[in-house]
């Protein structure tokens, strides 16, 4: 599994359950990475996408404790332990890890790299990713190129698990 994240410069994921920053080249990048492949989040990140529905052309795993939450156009699981079972269909398929914050927390041990859309200013943000830049198991590899979007300045990064 990997991850795929935006940021802000104190690893601001979040706030009321909306992105911090919206910037279509980050749109763009997650919508060409994650299409033909497997989305796994939490309940609330599914319901933060438009009309709260699963985004198409992807297979959207979500996880809830909420065993009656209607399972539409999604693939559920109830907890961490049904993960592999759910995703074993999809072995062909790139999985990448979409959120929310407590999601990102518990499947970082499981995922081997984030792709982090590094934003370069702080928001005022009510969920955050773990800092990997201070996380001993993982270490940035590839640093983004600075670009700039209304005024927006970010960079694509990777990081990967140590081995």
């Amino acid at each position: 599994m990997d991850i795929i994240v935006a940021v802000d410069e104190k690893w601001g994921i979040g706030r009321d359950g909306e992105l911090l920053k919206r910037i279509s080249a980050d749109m763009k990048r997650f919508r060409a990475m994650t299409t033909g492949n497997v989305l796994v989040m939490g309940r609330k990140t599914l319901e933060s996408f438009p009309g709260g529905k699963p985004l198409p052309n992807r297979v959207n795993v979500v996880l809830t404790a909420n065993r009656a939450y209607p399972a539409e156009g999604i693939v559920l699981c109830h907890d961490i332990g049904e993960l592999p079972r759910a995703l074993a269909p999809y072995g062909d398929k790139q999985i990448f890890v979409a959120g929310g914050g407590s999601i990102y927390a518990q499947l970082l041990p499981l995922c081997e790299k984030a792709y982090v859309t590094r934003i370069y200013d702080a928001f005022p943000a009510d969920t955050y990713f773990p800092d990997l830049d201070s996380h001993e198991d993982w270490c940035l590899t590839e640093k983004g190129e600075m670009q700039e979007e209304n005024g927006v300045r970010f960079s694509f990064d990777v990081y990967e698990k140590k081995a």
